[in-house]
């Protein structure tokens, strides 16, 4: 039996758990990689991988590695191959191409073209005919990574990310994948608890994800099972009745399980939600078997006839847009509904910000790291004894600024603050000599120079100064009481070294990748303040959320469509207090459509156009993005722009949003979308600022992308250019 060298892909941080699970399958030589696991076997390994692999995402089978200097060495690689032994002449091939660090080939669309020439070429030679493309469901998909000098050729036997069970409603996105879902509950132990039958709950079980992959592991049910494509089932090597066994195995261990399946249970207090979530139920064969209701939180408790089990949830994150102190409220009385309805039990949920986990009073096993998408999260573990629980007692970011105001006033600096002030003075002299020339009102002075003054000041020129200073959470190793004394003698330099009155200096505490931080609501004082830029006048706050209400990182960006925008069709998505939109009508735009999900920046968008006396074809509309934006591009006919802006979170799972969002997995969607709008000749600006995003240029590969993020960078922002990243599209 042929023995093949595989690579199972998996999402960051579930390398061991895949490893446990390819061993068990019986794949032999196992390697835990970066983001997958090596390993070999012969074809039933590989088929029994796709089939059974709860936290894959692809099955790659290596056909070839060879050396890349040139992008004719590229060409000469594949080509060397015999692609006959694997697709007719009148098959159908996709190709995957990535690279990393190899300065020859680092567009990734240039890179699937040279593939697929390669291929393409050496068919047509030998028989006259060339395979078809089809990015939806090849015969085979050919999957390249070229890293360094080294590119690995490999077939992609699982055809589309295994996580894509078949069970759900494809126009429904989950807040996590199926197979983050898998890794949690196998993480936690479930399939053990399941065994001795043990209950599973998901107190807020939304489409009901973790119910489903939870009722598949216990029921012995292969979660490829559902799924009618694999890449496998149009290559020529493959082995129908090798795989049609595998199925029929699969199928009689599924209807043995389902027999012994324990109690499943789900809330959820939207009713919409629970109406989806039974329909996956009964989408994945578990009718009648899995209890499904709509019941709040604080409502939820476990029926007597239910053994103890195991609670496990995706809560909300925290980062929905100004409702932290809400979400902070929804953990603490969650904690209370634990400790005193589900003694005995266990406990498992993924959240991004530990403090959030800490409201819930109750002590956790050692957080395990996961993530969510591009979202770093950590997985909590609970046993809910009494000797575990604990009244919380955790100062709120706005008791921990008054606590710096106080030392502040009581003038009890840190005795190198000196130190910051003169770095202070000397970044003054240049970029305020910068921002003077340019004509530049509000400007970043300073952004971390110093290690041990790890703040941003941002000056904002009104009818006076005013000064809005950031500090970057201090790692866990710092002692809080010298990361406080710092930070009070900066706040004592800055209005020295400005000759400013310290009322007119604001702080704020900016937690690490929170991607909707500057929806946050940090005060009611109402107070705004008008300042200018490039010609445009805007309403500032410096007291109410985490950001003022308008990006200086951005600058460039909005100036550049101030002066593209006369006599077009501007669009602006995510638009916060739409100051891209007022650059764009000072500018002599045609007409304006400005879209965001938030009443509270909409009106703040329109308090902007006011200041400026806008008036005219300028419409703000309350959307989510995502959903507005999908039904245009289906419209018929589609509506048109000249010029659109985009700059999207990097991550949302807000409440008023009807999906979860992540950038790196859903831009290529909004994109596509978004391009569908652009009138002839128009152009697309796209801007994020997640600093570890990689274009999906072949899967983009119907557009003209052009990275512009160097020329977008303004001056002041020069120490960091990975602050956000730009891209010019279009069609």
């Amino acid at each position: 039996m042929t023995q093949y060298q595989l690579f199972a892909t998996t999402p960051k941080a579930m390398e061991g758990i895949l490893a446990a699970e390819i061993e068990a399958l019986g794949g032999l030589n196992v390697q835990q990689k970066m983001a997958g696991v090596a390993f070999r076997g012969d074809l039933a390994m590989a088929y029994k991988a796709c089939l059974w692999s709860r936290t894959a995402n692809r099955i790659l089978l290596l056909l070839g590695c060879f050396e890349v200097k040139s992008q004719q060495d590229l060409y000469d690689g594949v080509k060397k191959i015999n692609w006959l032994e694997h697709l007719k002449p009148d098959d159908s091939l996709a190709v995957s191409f990535s690279s990393k660090n190899n300065p020859a080939i680092n567009n990734t669309h240039f890179g699937a073209l040279k593939v697929k020439d390669a291929i393409v070429d050496q068919m047509r030679e030998k028989f006259d005919q060339r395979p078809n493309i089809d990015t939806e469901r090849p015969s085979i998909r050919v999957n390249v990574y070229l890293h360094n000098d080294t590119a690995q050729l490999s077939l992609d036997l699982s055809g589309e990310s295994l996580h894509k069970r078949g069970y759900r409603d494809v126009s429904i996105a989950a807040p996590i994948k199926e197979n983050l879902a898998a890794a949690i509950l196998l993480r936690v132990g479930w399939p053990k608890i399941a065994a001795g039958g043990g209950t599973l709950l998901d107190p807020m079980c939304g489409s009901g994800t973790l119910l489903l992959e939870g009722a598949m592991m216990a029921a012995d049910y292969a979660p490829g099972l559902l799924r009618d494509y694999y890449g496998f089932l149009g290559w020529k090597k493959h082995d129908a009745a090798l795989w049609q066994s595998l199925l029929d195995d699969a199928k009689q261990r599924r209807d043995v399980g389902l027999s012994q399946l324990p109690v499943i249970v789900g809330f959820d207090q939207d009713r919409r939600t629970v109406a989806t979530a039974l329909q996956h139920v009964e989408n994945a064969g578990f009718p009648g078997r899995i209890h499904i209701e709509k019941r709040d939180i604080v409502d939820a408790s476990a029926a007597e006839s239910w053994p103890k089990g195991l609670i496990a949830c995706n809560p909300p994150y925290g980062e929905r847009l100004g409702d932290e102190a809400e979400t902070a409220e929804l953990y603490r009385r969650f904690g209370e509904v634990l400790k005193s309805r589900f003694g005995g039990w266990q406990a498992a949920m993924i959240i991004s910000n530990p403090e959030l986990g800490f409201r819930l009073g109750l002590r956790s096993q050692k957080p395990i790291t996961l993530f969510n998408g591009a979202l770093e999260c950590k997985l909590l573990r609970f046993n809910i004894e009494e000797n575990r629980f604990f009244e919380p007692k955790a100062k709120s970011q706005q008791e921990r600024i008054e606590q710096i105001s106080r030392r502040t006033e009581a003038e009890q600096p840190d005795n190198q603050a000196e130190m910051f002030g003169n770095r202070l003075r000397k970044n003054l002299k240049k970029i305020g000599k910068w921002a003077k020339q340019h004509q530049v009102n509000c400007y970043r002075l300073y952004d971390a120079d110093l290690p041990e003054y790890a703040v941003a000041v941002d000056i904002y020129q009104g009818e006076q100064i005013w000064v809005n200073v950031q500090e970057y959470e201090s790692p866990k190793t710092i002692d809080p009481a010298k990361a406080n004394q710092r930070l009070a003698g900066a706040m004592l330099e800055i209005p020295k070294v400005l000759g400013i009155p310290k009322e007119q200096v604001f702080l704020k505490i900016r937690r690490k990748q929170k991607s909707t931080d500057q929806y946050e609501k940090q005060g009611d004082s109402g107070r705004f303040h008008a300042v200018e830029e490039g010609g445009c006048k805007f309403w500032v706050n410096f007291e109410d959320y985490l950001d003022t209400g308008l990006f200086l990182d951005h600058r460039p960006i909005r100036l550049l469509i101030q002066q593209q925008a006369k006599g077009k069709r501007f669009l602006n998505l995510f638009a916060y207090t739409g100051s891209a939109s007022v650059h764009a009508a000072m500018g002599g735009a045609a007409s304006s459509v400005t879209v965001d999900m938030s009443n509270t920046y909409l009106d703040w968008a329109k308090c902007n156009f006011d200041l400026n006396g806008i008036r005219g074809d300028h419409k703000l509309i309350r959307a989510d993005c995502l959903v507005w934006l999908a039904k245009q591009a289906a419209a018929k006919p589609a509506p048109r722009f000249d010029l659109i802006f985009l700059d999207p979170p990097t991550f949302s799972n807000s409440k008023k949003m009807d999906d979860a969002f992540d950038v790196q997995n859903d831009h290529v969607t909004l994109l596509k979308n978004a391009a569908a709008l652009l009138a002839p000749g128009g152009v697309l600006y796209f801007s994020t600022n997640f600093r570890r995003f990689k274009m999906d240029t072949a899967a983009l590969a119907g557009l003209n992308i052009e990275d512009i993020s160097a020329s977008t960078i303004p001056e002041d922002f020069a120490r960091d250019r990975k602050i956000h990243f730009c891209w010019r599209i279009s069609r």
